[in-house]
């Protein structure tokens, strides 16, 4: 029992050291780019393929729900809640489910780090542009959801149906 609990607590500490350094960087690179990008030409890094291009997102992804703060925060404490709730609750701390809790933090910091946005400024600061694609511009906050939700797609190919079974059991026990 002791050891469960060391285990648990190692597991704790970790997710708020990794969430902790994640929205730090997403904050900072926003910062600069606030610095140096706000009201400036963009910065091309690769001609017509990557610029550095500052924007304030008033929406969600895609530029989705415009002007609509108090829904997405709202939806944001809600899936924070749940981040948390699986986090803590249902993911095991074992070395196998690894991969899980960190694709828990990676989510729950880039909710937080565009959270921070939202509630502070009204809007989130997005900076990275896709000229190529003409992707949507977006910023560290939304790597760090977008290669979560990328692994967890994989995490459905490789890990089995008893380890979901861990996680949210779905059989009744006899």
């Amino acid at each position: 029992m002791k050891q469960q609990s060391k285990t648990i607590q190692k597991k704790v500490f970790i997710g708020i050291l990794c969430s902790v350094i994640l929205i730090f960087l997403d904050q900072f690179t926003k910062y600069l780019a606030v610095q140096h990008l706000k009201d400036q030409m963009p910065v091309v890094l690769w001609k017509n393929v990557l610029e550095l291009s500052y924007l304030e997102n008033r929406g969600a992804a895609f530029g989705i729900f415009q002007g609509k703060q108090w829904p997405l925060i709202i939806f944001t404490v809600i899936v924070l809640i749940l981040i948390i709730y699986f986090y803590l609750m249902r993911i095991p701390a074992e070395k196998h489910f690894g991969l899980l809790n960190g694709i828990t933090i990676l989510f729950f910091a880039g909710a937080i780090g565009n959270f921070i946005d939202r509630v502070t400024q009204r809007y989130v600061v997005d900076f990275f542009y896709f000229r190529l694609i003409n992707f949507p511009v977006f910023n560290v906050a939304d790597i760090y959801v977008t290669v979560a939700a990328v692994l967890l797609i994989l995490c459905l190919l490789f890990y089995k149906e008893e380890d979901f079974e861990r996680i949210l059991p779905t059989k009744k026990k006899s």
